[in-house]
């Protein structure tokens, strides 16, 4: 049996998804399904300011552990974490809860992942909702070619975690050091990174990003020390094998090159995410219809960053509601 949930009125349990085991935060007895999909490096408990608030809607909402996250099983391969099999991870927390179609949403690895999903099965799912991480189609560079050519020697973390063992190690030897330098908003103080030097990787990522010197206010001490026990049980590996898939994910999708999503879909963020690289919200808008032909909205909070629907509950509850009471 699971562990109770840290979340009065959410409730854990195990289910069959995929030929994994994952564990599912659950609220709501009935209505549509909604499957939320969080990022790296995170868990369900990213969604516990939204879980409630659907459930008190009417939604019947599922939030899993990803696969290597939390209590999911964590496969050791790396090409266990490929595009399709996260999506089938996806359908299968639809099939275990007994329905056709779900909602999906995602946030930020779980935006990437939704994305696709709806791409790669698109009867299975009847809207969608990406927070922080936009998508205008199957880009014709694969993206880590792309990183490589644009960074060449320097830092970036998506190469630093392209080489298997190295940043699980480091962020397993400091849960701490990482989680609280990444989980910060964009005008966060903080003390003067201990590595300066841009020009490789040696030394790792946590010594790059300056110490905060405080949580931020969305992010209590219990919150931290949820988020960061998580990772001691479970270890960085498992999130760390979705980076490891940029390149495979690529070249096992070429259908999908020209494909479209039909369905209504709702893009929200936050100005100050780095991931939006000073893009403007027209200039989101026009780059995301490109693929969702069914686009109701594009939201950009000012004062927000990568963290979003932890940063802006209540805001992106509201956003979400709207959107969701559009399509019923």
């Amino acid at each position: 049996m699971p562990q109770p949930s840290p979340v009065p009125g959410v409730n854990f349990s195990f289910i069959a998804s995929n030929g994994i085991r994952m564990r599912v935060a659950t609220a709501g007895a009935a209505g549509p399904l909604v499957v939320m999909a969080h990022g790296w490096p995170e868990s369900w408990y990213s969604w516990r300011h939204q879980i409630l608030a659907l459930a008190a809607a009417g939604y019947r909402v599922v939030a899993p552990d990803m696969r290597g996250y939390g209590e999911t099983d964590a496969p050791q391969d790396i090409d266990a974490y490929n595009i399709r099999e996260l999506a089938a991870d996806m359908v299968g927390i639809v099939d275990a809860f007994g329905e056709k179609q779900a909602i999906l949403m995602g946030h930020d690895w779980g935006a990437i992942v939704a994305w696709n999903t709806v791409l790669l099965h698109p009867d299975r799912f009847s809207a969608l909702i990406a927070l922080s991480v936009p998508f205008s189609g199957r880009p014709s560079m694969s993206p880590l070619e792309f990183w490589k050519k644009r960074f060449g020697d320097r830092f970036f973390y998506i190469l630093y975690h392209q080489q298997p063992g190295v940043a699980e190690k480091e962020y397993d030897a400091d849960p701490y050091g990482i989680l609280s330098r990444l989980y910060q908003s964009p005008d966060a103080p903080r003390e003067e990174p201990e590595i300066t030097d841009r020009s490789h990787h040696e030394g790792g990522w946590i010594k790059r990003l300056g110490k905060p010197k405080s949580l931020p206010t969305w992010l209590n001490k219990e919150d931290m020390d949820y988020f960061v026990a998580q990772f001691k049980k479970a270890g960085f590996q498992g999130g760390v094998n979705y980076y490891r898939n940029f390149q495979r994910n690529w070249d096992m999708t070429p259908e999908l090159t020209g494909a479209s999503i039909n369905i209504p879909v709702l893009f929200i963020a936050g100005e100050g995410d780095s991931v939006l690289a000073g893009a403007r919200q027209e200039q989101l808008e026009a780059g995301i219809s490109k693929v969702a032909k069914d686009l109701r909205g594009v939201i950009v909070f000012p004062d927000a960053g990568h963290w979003i629907q932890q940063e802006l509950p209540e805001a992106t509850n509201a956003a979400v509601l709207t959107f969701l009471s559009s399509i019923k």
